[in-house]
């Protein structure tokens, strides 16, 4: 058990010196970002890109050169993305694929792997939103949300982080929310999912540094309200909604400069160091000035 004398030598010797160096390399960061990496020619796969955020995604890294992987539920919407990707000189295949299926996942990545090659991005950004109070919600429901927003990061990341981790190189993106921050009412299960998938991220980049890959990177995204369409009717006095094209253009930023954590409109990130400081009834009540939240809209019968 360390003695007295020996817990102050820590602090004065190691501690504080460590500290100062970590605030003045986070006062650099800020001020001097780091030089955005190239993605041109890198094979990236983007879930859910047939509309809303996955879509502009995908428009912003085709922009930066990238060579666009496209899974989706419907393919349509799909085709869609891959037709405007191509438009613009760009390559784009697209895969119609349920991301809570395993085996169509392992399936599709086998097929990939023999006409495209090795993901060396993966944007995890399929999910689904339902949008009303617990009590009503069908188990079915509940469990959809899960299936799609979470587990489905567990199921693509098995399947093409042993390629990467092999190399040393490549990039796992996660599409969270700031409901994963500060719960909302009448998304407790969306709320959930993506709070899970934050940890997931989190666990997953420790886990990555301790098998000293530090080739390979992960970032977690968290907008706000975003005007993709899966909320209806959004309550927000207070914060600015984002596009899906402020979003995708955000996201490339952060895989670009490998930002753990990118937080839209990135204001928030500042409001969310600020709760430390300030009571938890104060951002109760300022959510509730606000009006932050949604109105409800949930069908039983999706």
């Amino acid at each position: 058990m360390a003695t007295v004398v020996e817990k102050l030598i820590f602090f004065v010797c190691i501690f504080f010196p460590r500290l100062f160096y970590y605030y003045i390399d986070a006062l650099i960061s800020a001020f001097i970002p780091a030089k955005p990496k190239s993605i041109a020619g890198k094979i990236v796969l983007v879930t859910g890109a047939g509309h809303g955020i996955g879509k502009e995604i995908a428009l912003e890294l085709a922009r930066k050169g990238a060579k666009l992987v496209l899974w989706d539920v419907n393919k349509a919407d799909n085709e869609e993305t891959a037709t405007e990707i191509r438009s613009m000189g760009e390559s784009a295949t697209a895969f119609v694929v349920d991301v809570t299926k395993t085996d169509d996942i392992h399936k599709t990545a086998e097929q990939m792997r023999r006409e495209i090659g090795d993901v060396d991005i993966l944007v995890n950004n399929a999910g689904i939103l339902y949008g009303g109070e617990l009590l009503k919600l069908k188990e079915a429901h509940i469990r959809r949300t899960f299936e799609v927003n979470t587990l489905a990061h567990f199921w693509t990341v098995k399947e093409f982080m042993p390629a990467m981790l092999e190399k040393n190189s490549g990039h796992i993106v996660t599409i969270a929310s700031m409901s994963a921050k500060s719960g909302t009412a009448y998304l407790v299960d969306y709320s959930s999912s993506k709070s899970a998938v934050f940890g997931f991220t989190d666990a997953l980049r420790e886990e990555i540094l301790k098998l000293g890959k530090t080739g390979v990177k992960t970032t977690t995204v968290c907008p706000s309200f975003v005007s993709s369409g899966m909320v209806k009717q959004i309550k927000d006095k207070l914060t600015e909604i984002s596009t899906p094209e402020t979003v995708g253009a955000e996201v490339v930023k952060g895989i670009q400069c490998e930002e753990e954590h990118v937080y839209i409109p990135r204001h928030l990130h500042f409001g969310l160091k600020l709760q430390m400081f300030f009571p938890l009834k104060f951002f109760r009540w300022l959510k509730e000035f606000g009006e932050l939240g949604i109105v409800p809209q949930y069908d039983p019968n999706t």
